[in-house]
């Protein structure tokens, strides 16, 4: 008899970029205590391994990912015992399997984290990808809130984030409404990035990636915090921002050298040669 395998595999490309896999497709990628601790383990490795530039998260299976799991042990944390408003309130900020506190761990660790769609994801696992800094989508993917079937909202950040993202029009038709959206129509409202076919799609992933492992790591840090902080402030108190981030990037030893360097092809006659 052999072992189960895990329902999240994770591994490392090219030195630089932390893959996590969801891998319950007989569940639908359904999101169970197991599953959370191993991503939960996989965010946290990418946090405190410098050496680690991004995370891809991706699914095998028909879905990306069907929400939170209901028929397993663990369905305590995701249907409150408490029959008080105060205590499903406090249900929803500790338990819920720790999606709250990942979700923000995720959007507040200053290295990018892509979530690559190429099918449904729904409810659960569309509030983990609205955390994340990148969502790419093969033309096969879906997105739906399924919570207003049970007459209920999304209530692990995906009210607040997904209004943040894409602005109450369509926050409304996505959560009032309760009507899904195709991956083009997802990207209409600002919810992906970019919908690629699905053949080769997960090439085009990858390849997105590694360009994103390759860039300054400091000036990414910075600009996740900058672009959240600026999303919150009015203009003039982001151009604080900017200059406050800015006068620790502009200490950087990287960026002093490619300054030097790009001043030096000035002087040599080499204008528009590329900097490396």
């Amino acid at each position: 008899m052999t072992d189960a395998p895990p329902p999240l595999f994770v591994e490392i490309v090219d030195e630089a970029i932390l893959v996590a896999t969801l891998n319950r497709p007989d569940k639908l990628n359904a999101l169970d205590a197991a599953t959370m601790e191993l991503l939960e383990g996989a965010v946290l490795t990418l946090r405190d391994t410098p050496e680690l530039k991004v995370m891809l998260i991706r699914a095998r299976g028909r879905y990306f990912c069907s929400g939170a799991d209901l028929k397993t042990g663990s369905v305590r944390n995701v249907i409150p015992q408490s029959r008080t408003a105060r205590g499903i309130r406090e249900n929803h900020r500790l338990n819920l399997n720790g999606m709250q506190s990942l979700w923000d761990e995720m959007e507040h660790i200053e290295k990018p984290i892509v979530v690559a769609h190429h099918g449904m994801c729904v409810g659960g696992g569309l509030e983990l990808s609205l955390s994340c800094d990148f969502r790419l989508a093969a033309k096969s993917a879906g997105y739906a809130f399924p919570e207003g079937l049970f007459g209920v909202l999304p209530a692990s950040n995906g009210v607040s984030r997904l209004t943040r993202l894409c602005g109450p029009h369509w926050a409304r038709w996505l959560i009032m409404a309760n009507k899904p959206a195709s991956a083009e129509m997802a990207f209409t409202m600002g919810l992906v990035h970019q919908v690629f076919p699905d053949e080769g799609f997960e090439e085009e992933v990858m390849d997105f990636c590694k360009h994103l492992a390759k860039q300054n790591g400091e000036q990414m840090g910075a600009a996740k915090v900058a672009i959240e902080l600026c999303a919150e402030l009015g203009p003039n108190m982001g151009r604080h921002v900017e200059r406050m981030a800015n006068s620790a990037l502009m200490l950087n030893p990287d960026y002093l050298a490619l300054v030097d360097k790009y001043v030096s092809n000035l002087g040599s006659g080499k204008k528009h040669e590329k900097i490396d």
